[in-house]
């Protein structure tokens, strides 16, 4: 599911968007895998989940919750790290390559019901980063914000510095995709999938947790996985 407050919000998802969503699930019948790319380009505009009556979706369902997202690219990408920390920074994706990386294979869970099992994904400790950054002294929580400009989500201080929790730049051995929010996204293996926010863009370290786009609408903001949002799944670490 799924970048800042600050920034206007996307404009809401036309009738264009779900028409061709059907008109790709009807053709894909005949045609498969011809499609998947025309697939992948309506999904990255699709927060209504209709991409999950399409062939081929690998088990995901795609949300966003504006109509369309910018891409970023090796160019253009940058992740800024600040608020209560000693020393704030920019960083590029080649300098994110260059950090330690950790791959981690665990089921996903969607909070709606969705379970891809055994997907693996890479990319940097979040733990690391916060300890390049230098987190100072008053600091409990970190918050996440996303080049979608609306998407949020926040962790506490513990649970970001668990070490399951990635800045993801890899799923399923191949770069995060833009639909799959890349090039980098949050990936929360514990929690429900809402957690991992997409193209991510920006982490902040804050004094308490502010909660997320979705935990506004009643999502719980300690979201793990069997033990929240009134479900009772099978954890996924």
């Amino acid at each position: 599911m799924n970048s800042t407050d600050e920034h206007p919000r996307g404009t809401p998802v036309g009738r264009r968007v779900v028409l061709g969503l059907l008109g790709l699930g009807a053709a894909g019948v005949a045609a498969g895998p011809y499609l998947q790319q025309a697939q992948s380009a309506v999904a990255a505009k699709d927060p209504t989940g209709l991409t999950a009556l399409l062939p081929g979706g690998g088990g995901f369902r795609y949300y966003s919750v504006v109509s369309s997202v910018p891409a970023r690219t090796e160019r253009t990408y940058a992740l800024t790290v600040d608020g209560l920390v000693d020393r704030p920074a920019r960083y590029r994706l080649a300098d994110l390559r260059a950090m330690p990386q950790r791959r981690i294979v665990r089921d996903v869970q969607c909070v709606t019901g969705w379970r891809v099992p055994d997907t693996p994904f890479e990319g940097v400790s979040l733990a690391h980063l916060l300890d390049v950054a230098g987190v100072r002294a008053g600091a409990g929580a970190v918050r996440f914000t996303c080049f979608d400009g609306t998407y949020t989500e926040s962790l506490t201080l513990d649970q970001a510095r668990r070490d399951d929790v990635l800045l993801a730049l890899r799923m399923q051995d191949a770069p995060v995709s833009h639909a799959h929010g890349g090039p980098v996204r949050l990936y929360v293996a514990p929690m429900y999938f809402y957690k991992s926010a997409k193209w991510l863009s920006g982490i902040t370290v804050t004094p308490t947790v502010r909660p997320g786009y979705w935990e506004r609408y009643g999502y719980d903001v300690d979201a793990w996985v069997g033990r929240s949002n009134g479900r009772d799944d099978a954890p996924t670490a």
